[in-house]
């Protein structure tokens, strides 16, 4: 097995070591290939994502991408390193699951699966603007629609879902929400063991808001789910134990959804947990490795359950590699 290990800006340079050598305790024989994409690489070399590494990436099929940097005003030749990445590979399914932990900070009862398209959308960046007036376009394809609802819906049988709800704006939107909303239903025929219903993006996130876990899985657009799983991440602990996988056919992204979070990098403290766990959901749905993952999974909720964790979720906390060291040994004490 080959990783493309890329750990990008800030805080990226500290968890994604520390997911690594948790995948390396429960894979040893893991060949890692380092590349470099970002804000600071844009800077040293006018590139943020060099072909180098879309090159490696692509070598390597499971890649390992840490945090991004992006300015807040418009900078000529920067285009986010993630957003091309996911698209140069093809990874359109975006998995966000959120789950309680056994956190002061987390609520309870909540298990549920946002599965956001990952390619279009308004995400294509095509604005102009003359100054006066500004237009982003909006591209929703039948083909991308019908391929994140067939990974949704594949996902949901796998991991033994019940319900999945579409999320869309169909009533403002109806050529392209609808034609998104109409994608979904389509696909849905194809698995009756799982049941179908539909929601409006304004009525999910206050439903969310009041009662996340009423929800099994969300089908979502990629603007709407981008929103709607950093909302529900809140109710897990926060974005600092977010995990993500970005799904494709010959490639797969593992991504923590935090920032590259400046204002602590080099501290030591930034919590790699959300690390960890995308590193897990690689192994569960792209390696085929749920046994491996469960074991990291387990000794993520043990060392949170003795009271063990960053300064983010637990006072006064303990630093990034304690915990990372915790979390191995944990690891190992299941093999012995």
């Amino acid at each position: 097995m080959k990783l493309c290990v890329i750990p990008g800006d800030g805080i990226g340079h500290e968890v994604v070591p520390v997911a690594v050598g948790v995948l390396q305790a429960v894979l040893p024989g893991l060949q890692l290939v380092f590349a470099d994409a970002g804000w600071e690489e844009f800077c040293r070399n006018g590139k943020a994502l060099p072909e180098r590494t879309l090159a490696a990436a692509r070598e390597c099929g499971a890649v390992f991408f840490g945090a991004v940097s992006s300015p807040m005003q418009l900078v000529e030749g920067y285009r986010s390193p993630i957003v091309q990445l996911r698209r140069e590979l093809g990874c359109h399914a975006n998995i966000r699951p959120t789950l309680s932990l056994p956190l002061a900070s987390s609520r309870s009862g909540i298990d549920l699966i946002i599965v956001r398209e990952n390619t279009e959308d308004l995400y294509v960046g095509d604005e102009q603007s003359d100054g006066e007036v500004a237009v982003a376009i909006k591209r929703i394809t039948r083909k991308a629609s019908l391929r994140v609802a067939r990974s949704a819906f594949e996902l949901a049988r796998n991991a033994g879902r019940q319900r999945i709800t579409i999320i869309h704006k169909a009533n403002i939107l109806p050529r392209t929400d609808g034609l998104f909303r109409d994608c979904a239903r389509e696909v849905a025929q194809d698995y009756p063991e799982i049941a179908v219903d539909e929601m409006l993006v304004d009525t999910a996130a206050m439903r969310l808001a009041q009662a996340p876990e009423s929800f099994d899985m969300l089908l979502a657009p990629n603007l709407y789910g981008d929103i709607l799983s950093d909302l529900v991440a809140a109710f897990g602990g926060g974005l600092g134990l977010a995990p993500s996988l970005n799904l494709g056919v010959a490639a797969a992204i593992a991504e923590p959804v935090h920032g590259s979070a400046p204002d602590i990098a080099g501290q030591g403290i930034a919590n790699p947990l959300a690390a960890i766990l995308s590193a897990a959901m690689l192994l569960r749905v792209w390696w085929q490795r749920p046994e491996l993952a469960l074991r990291i999974e387990q000794a993520v909720r043990t060392t949170l359950l003795d009271g063990i964790a960053t300064p983010d979720v637990m006072s006064p906390g303990v630093s990034t590699q304690h915990l990372a060291r915790v979390v191995i040994e944990r690891i190992r004490l299941q093999q012995d």
